[in-house]
C-alpha cells in the first residue's frame, strides 16, 4: 500500500515546522506507523532535533534531489521504533543552482519517492520544508498528498497563510492535481495572551473544518527537547506539548480514514 505523504509547510521560520514533523513523526510511530521522515531544510533542524550526528550525514536529502541515492540507501534509523529520517545537510543550499535548468526540477522528489517503491515500506513519510516558498519546498508539495500548515498564534498569521494557500493553489493546478490541505494546526499557543485567543478564533472563522481542534501549547519542555537530540515525547511524555502532539497525530489518521472513505 502506498504511503500517504504530508509535506509540512510554511514560508515564515519559527512557527513549529520543525517541532511538529519531529513530534507528531514519533506520535505516529507510537501508535504502530512506520514513518519517514525527509529533512529538506538546509539548517537541518529535523535531523539534529532527532539526534542524527552530522558525520552521520553521508547520504542526505541532497543525494536523493540530485539522483545519486534512492530511498533506501539514504533512510537512516532513529532512536524511535519505525521513524525514519533522510537527513539534511548545507549541500541544499546549492540544489537549486544545480537543477535549475532540468525540466522535471519540481519533480525530483516526488520521482525519488516513487522510484522502485521506495516509500511504499513506510505509512507516512512526512517533509519538513525550509521557511521559503522555493524549489525545495515546490519539490514538497509535488511529491505530496496533502499540505499540513502550522500557524503561530500572532497577529500575522492569516497574511502567511493567504500567501501559502494559493502557492498549493497554484502547485494544483500546474503539477499536483490531487494536493489537498490536510490541516492547519495552530502552535506556540499561550491562553493568558488574548491576543492569542482572538488569531485562534479569526482562523477557525475563515478555514473552518481544515483548522485541527488540537492546539500545540507554548511549552519549554517541547524547547529543550531538541537540544538533546529528542522528540519531546522521548523527552517528556507526559508534558503539555507532547500530549497535544499524540491527540494532533490521532486527529490527522482520522482525517486520513476520512479521506480514503471519501
Amino acid at each position: 500500500m502506498a504511503a500517504r505523504i504530508i509535506t509540512i509547510a510554511n514560508q515564515k521560520g519559527g512557527v513549529g515546522k520543525t517541532t511538529t514533523a519531529i513530534n507528531l513523526a514519533t506520535a505516529l510511530a507510537a501508535i504502530g506507523e512506520q514513518v519517514l521522515i525527509v529533512d529538506l531544510d538546509p539548517q537541518g533542524n529535523a535531523s539534529t532535533g532527532l539526534g542524527i550526528d552530522r558525520s552521520e550525514r553521508a547520504v542526505s536529502s541532497y543525494d536523493l534531489l540530485v539522483g545519486e541515492a534512492d530511498i533506501a540507501r539514504a533512510a537512516i534509523p532513529t532512536a524511535v521504533p519505525g521513524l525514519s529520517i533522510i537527513a539534511s545537510t548545507m549541500d541544499l543550499l546549492g540544489v537549486e543552482l544545480e537543477i535549475a535548468a532540468a525540466p522535471d526540477r519540481a519533480l525530483r522528489l516526488r520521482k525519488a519517492l516513487e522510484a522502485a517503491g521506495g516509500a511504499d515500506r513506510f505509512g507516512y513519510v512526512l517533509i519538513d520544508c525550509p521557511p521559503s516558498l522555493n524549489l525545495l519546498t515546490l519539490n514538497a508539495m509535488a511529491a505530496a498528498d496533502s499540505v499540513l500548515v502550522p500557524l503561530q498564534c500572532e497577529f500575522f498569521a492569516l497574511e502567511g497563510l493567504s500567501q501559502l494557500l494559493s502557492t498549493v493553489e497554484r502547485v494544483r493546478s500546474a503539477i499536483n492535481p490531487h494536493l489537498t490541505i490536510q490541516g492547519i494546526v495552530m502552535t506556540m499557543y499561550d491562553g493568558r495572551n488574548n491576543l492569542a485567543n482572538q488569531v485562534v478564533e479569526d482562523v477557525r472563522a475563515h478555514m473552518g473544518e481544515k483548522v485541527y481542534q488540537t492546539i500545540i501549547p507554548r511549552n519549554v519542555r517541547i524547547s529543550e527537547a531538541p537540544s538533546y537530540g529528542k522528540p519531546a515525547l522521548l523527552y517528556d511524555l507526559k508534558c503539555a506539548g507532547s500530549q497535544a502532539y499524540l491527540q494532533l497525530a490521532s486527529e490527522v489518521i482520522r482525517r486520513e480514514r476520512q479521506l480514503k472513505a471519501a
